[in-house]
């Protein structure tokens, strides 16, 4: 399973079997509701309560996320990303499953063999990987897989 932590949009990939690429299992996103005056922590909750239920539901060898990384121009996200993040890798302990975690560039530089491709080439890749009739979307989705591929891979799946 492939995690792309967001505090609007959580992206998730369960992906399954020994062929390379993997057959998707189930992707989408967890859609957190920003509407004012609702918490942060809320969303939080929320996003705890939907991956613990994926993750049960699925029930994956392996959950993928992407590592932390702070964007130079753009600090605030980080932070609030890191708060998204932090909850996830609390499901994933709490539910007792192996995690693996990739820096960004390593799942870009898999998929397209460019560390710094845009979310177009990612979806764009995915898309031809797993040859689906369109891109994954929204983007968070196409990056989940990307994500749980580099996973599957790492263990050995495909």
């Amino acid at each position: 399973m492939g995690i792309d932590p967001g505090l609007r949009l959580t992206g998730y990939a369960c992906l399954e079997g020994p062929d390379d690429p993997p057959r998707i299992v189930e992707a989408g996103v967890f859609r957190l509701a920003a509407s004012t005056p609702r918490p942060v922590s809320d969303r939080l909750m929320e996003l705890h309560a939907d991956l613990a239920e994926a993750i049960q539901r699925l029930r994956p060898d392996v959950v993928a996320v992407e590592s932390f990384f702070v964007h130079p121009k753009h600090p605030a996200t980080s932070i609030t990303m890191a708060h998204a993040r932090g909850v996830v890798l609390l499901a994933i302990r709490q539910a007792g499953v192996q995690l693996m975690e990739f820096k960004p560039n390593l799942v870009k530089r898999a998929m397209t063999a460019h560390g710094l491709a845009s979310k177009g080439q990612m979806q764009r890749a995915v898309q031809s990987m797993f040859d689906l009739p369109e891109p994954p979307s929204p983007p968070d989705v196409a990056d989940a897989i990307a994500i749980a591929l580099c996973a599957a891979r790492r263990q050995g799946m495909s």
